[in-house]
């Protein structure tokens, strides 16, 4: 039964993509070109009401049975609504931040899905207590805007964000939690339709109606496939989203760095780099999948691995990450401490 909603996620995503188009230059739901867009032309932005709908007929197809659906589609419902009044009227940050929160505040007190400790690798426990509401808030409003923050070349969010949910569900199906397996599933299925009119030259983008809710769904989704946490558990989803994570980290240091809010867009982020050394939009975007699906492997066999193999691949990816960043100028052009470090160590 998963395989058909699976079929029908991704065909209503196929077919609800070019309906979507036309309302979104009926409604002024569109993306006018400036500094620091990619684009040369006006397009519609409402592409994330598509794959939100195909994923809704997915979850109708299937009616997975649990205590977290509705919940997570009530949340689900608020933040689209958000995106598409975004994609509208571009809203202020506050305003969008608070229907993060709202949706937040559903899961949680609807759903009952928090964090309230953390299981330590060498025993005992870190009982989060009254900090439980607002840690499982700022996960989910965080990655919420990762995946808004990457959403800045043809087919890029809409990508990685499959990636991650193929990711997600994989290692659902090994933890045999199959209510976590069938939602990414069906979500993946409905944003590779969508992707058909995404990749470049895209027709369509998802604008903040699809970065907000993919975001929203992933983090939501990350939390309860790792509900019995453990410090372990709990990095699988943030390997898992490396490329947004990573990349919304770097920009706040450098922000930091050259003293500016760390709200305050530019145009440094990975894709921007990457464009900057001579790759053209679609290799970039590959590079960047290819990028998040060495992250993908490397959460699944995280999962697999024991307490001091977890903590060697940890290690090995913040080291590798550390010198990509320094590499391509991620947080700076002048922030190189680890290559400088390597040549003085080299001498």
């Amino acid at each position: 039964m998963l395989y058909v909603s699976l079929i029908a996620a991704f065909v209503a995503s196929i077919l609800l993509t070019p309906l979507v188009k036309r309302l979104a230059f009926r409604i002024g739901a569109v993306d006018a070109p400036n500094y620091r867009k990619v684009h040369a032309r006006i397009m519609p932005r409402l592409g994330g009401l598509a794959i939100f709908l195909a994923f809704l007929i997915g979850v109708a197809f299937l009616q997975p049975h649990s205590e977290f659906s509705l919940a997570i589609i009530i949340g689900a419902c608020i933040i689209v609504a958000t995106g598409v009044i975004d994609d509208m009227r571009e809203i202020s940050a506050k305003a969008k931040m608070l229907g993060q929160i709202v949706a937040a505040l559903i899961v949680i007190f609807v759903g009952g899905i928090q964090i309230d400790f953390i299981n330590l690798p060498f025993g005992g426990q870190l009982d989060f207590g009254f900090l439980s509401i607002p840690f499982t808030i700022l996960w989910i409003v965080g990655i919420t805007n990762a995946i808004n923050l990457i959403d800045g070349l043809d087919g890029l969010a809409a990508g990685v964000s499959s990636i991650a949910l193929i990711t997600l569900s994989s290692v659902a199906f090994t933890m045999g939690d199959m209510f976590v397996l069938a939602f990414a599933a069906i979500l993946a299925a409905a944003t590779i339709g969508f992707l058909f009119y995404n990749f470049h030259p895209a027709k369509i983008f998802m604008g903040d109606t699809g970065a907000l809710f993919l975001g929203f769904m992933i983090s939501v989704l990350a939390l309860l496939g790792y509900k019995n946490f453990t410090i372990i558990s709990l990095i699988i989803p943030v390997i898992m989203l490396g490329v947004p994570i990573s990349d919304t980290f770097f920009a706040i240091v450098r922000r930091l760095r050259m003293k500016k809010k760390w709200s305050d867009p530019d145009k440094s982020h990975l894709h921007h780099r990457l464009l900057d050394m001579g790759f053209t939009h679609r290799q970039t975007v590959l590079i960047i999948y290819g990028i998040a699906v060495m992250f993908g492997l490397a959460a699944i066999i995280f999962s697999m691995a024991k307490v001091w193999g977890a903590i060697l691949l940890i290690t090995v990816i913040l080291i590798a990450i550390e010198i990509f960043v320094e590499i391509i100028g991620l947080a700076g052009k002048n922030y190189k401490p680890l290559l400088n470090f390597m040549r003085i160590f080299n001498k």
